[in-house]
């Protein structure tokens, strides 16, 4: 068995925030003792980010990749040159995530095309003859956010196997909310399909984005939902073997509110999928 290094971070979960004091333990194993050239650990967090086929191509997007923003980068020394004896060696750190100047530590968050990470490295070097130990541990920061605020919507649909020709007609009902409505809107989504045996691609688009309902509506109050659909951009529910149009249907809610008692009077915006809330089926569109 050789000389193993490994970073136990103490919280379970290594979930952190900013501001707080990052700690744990670096634990070095070995049958024998050791000679290193000294030991560091690294907080780095970096957001890599990737450019979109669809928007720039495929090689565009492979070899024009936006360079990294690093967040935080900083390093200390753990342990000077010298010897660690046979066994099993722990050595506690402590590292202060704080950023320096206006940068901001934000939420990890692993996407397609962007990735924001944050790692802890420890490091040990050795002597010319034996190789360079390396262990790299991810944590995650969570930003801390204030309490949204609370709302309740009602409504419904009139029917959900609509006709092409006429439009989507409802209602909803904005019972509560602890912030000032600002603005209501009805967004509809369409889902096309299309592929073969070898598999298939599915994309989601929006095609049409009304507003129904301008400033802070009267509570308990009826607000009429009345959508034309866009024939240029909508057909009857098609199904084939290697394409479908218009299968699913999906309608949201936009809620934009207002935060009055936030210093920079910022606007929360929540979209409401009418499917979950007012528990309505897909929606199917045909020929009367």
């Amino acid at each position: 068995m050789g000389t193993s290094l490994d970073i136990k971070i103490k919280r379970a979960n290594k979930v952190y925030h900013a501001g707080e004091m990052l700690s744990g333990v670096v634990v070095i194993c070995g049958k024998d003792s050791v000679q290193h050239q000294g030991v560091s650990l690294t907080v780095e967090g970096t957001v890599n980010l990737q450019l979109s086929a669809k928007s720039v191509g495929v090689f565009e997007a492979f070899y024009n990749s936006v360079k990294p923003v690093q967040v935080i980068n900083s390093t200390i020394e753990m342990v000077k040159p010298g010897k660690f004896p046979s066994g099993k060696t722990e050595i506690p750190f402590e590292f202060p995530l704080h950023v320096k100047g206006n940068k901001v530590l934000y939420e990890t968050y692993h996407g397609v095309f962007v990735n924001i990470q944050y790692t802890l490295r420890c490091d040990m070097k050795r002597s010319l003859l034996a190789k360079d130990l390396t262990k790299t541990c991810e944590f995650i920061v969570h930003s801390a956010r204030a309490l949204l605020p609370r709302f309740l919507i009602r409504g419904h649909l009139n029917s959900t196997n609509c006709i092409i020709t006429q439009p989507l007609t409802g209602e909803l009902v904005v019972e509560s909310s602890e912030a000032a409505v600002r603005s209501i809107e009805l967004q509809l989504v369409r889902v096309e399909t299309c592929g073969c045996a070898e598999g298939y691609a599915r994309d989601a688009t929006e095609i049409q984005n009304i507003q129904i309902a301008d400033g802070d509506v009267c509570r308990s109050l009826s607000v009429p939902i009345y959508m034309v659909f866009p024939r240029l951009f909508t057909c009857p529910t098609l199904e084939t073997t290697n394409f479908k149009v218009g299968s699913y249907w999906r309608r949201f809610l936009v809620l934009v509110l207002t935060s009055p008692s936030h210093p920079l009077y910022c606007h929360c915006f929540f979209k409401i999928s009418l499917i979950s809330t007012i528990s309505i089926s897909h929606c199917i569109i045909h020929y009367l």
